[in-house]
């Protein structure tokens, strides 16, 4: 048996899984010990593959963190979607699912979320850009519908006003439930069931 276990072993590297292994173990490590712990050593030692093996497939610890990042711009962009198609044809509910699905997100997988703003980690890559401005999209398309602006013509300084205090909104209620700053707000809740019954009325007071 422990023959055929070591043999088995490089199969990651002929089978093409290594890429995703090598992932799914840096998400894990990020959401264990943040963006400082991180060290392409140990997300090798957590794959099962030698230190080199993570250079090999994205050339660098940016390049590895840059897809974890793509990853995540993805997810978010599919988060906000569900959480505006929660609002119907209701301008101001699909808004506030959007702001829902973004903290949602964040809750889900905080090393992605923590990892994708640090633009000091990574690299310069087209598709995170095109990645990161898919999801800043749906957003700006639900505020132009809730403030009757339209979604052709270019933003008015109101409306960007909005989007911004939007996504400032959403982005730093995140932070403070992931770094569990709520403090005696949240009482004895756990934090997802705090935010959950909390942001709902956040949101509504700013976007009724």
């Amino acid at each position: 048996m422990a023959a055929r276990k070591t043999a088995a072993a490089p199969a990651p590297y002929h089978h093409g899984d290594l890429r995703a292994a090598l992932i799914e173990a840096t998400e894990v490590l990020l959401a264990e010990r943040g963006i400082e712990g991180f060290t392409l050593r140990e997300v090798a030692r957590r794959a099962g593959v030698s230190p080199a093996a993570p250079l090999h497939h994205f050339g660098s610890a940016a390049g590895l963190l840059t897809e974890v990042s793509i990853l995540g711009f993805e997810e978010l962009t599919r988060s906000l979607r569900a959480g505006t198609a929660t609002g119907g044809s209701d301008p101001a509910r699909r808004l506030r699912g959007q702001g829902m699905g973004y903290v949602r997100f964040a809750l889900a997988y905080p090393g992605r979320f923590q990892l994708m703003f640090r633009k000091d980690r990574l690299t310069q890559d087209e598709r995170l850009k095109e990645a990161g401005d898919a999801a800043f999209v749906e957003l700006e398309l639900a505020v132009r519908d809730y403030t009757g602006w339209g979604r052709e013509k270019p933003l008015n300084r109101a409306t960007q006003a909005t989007v911004l205090a939007a996504w400032s909104t959403v982005h730093g209620f995140a932070h403070l439930a992931l770094d569990e700053k709520l403090g005696a707000q949240a009482g004895v809740e756990c934090t997802k069931d705090f935010v959950d019954g909390m942001l709902p009325e956040i949101l509504r007071q700013l976007w009724p």
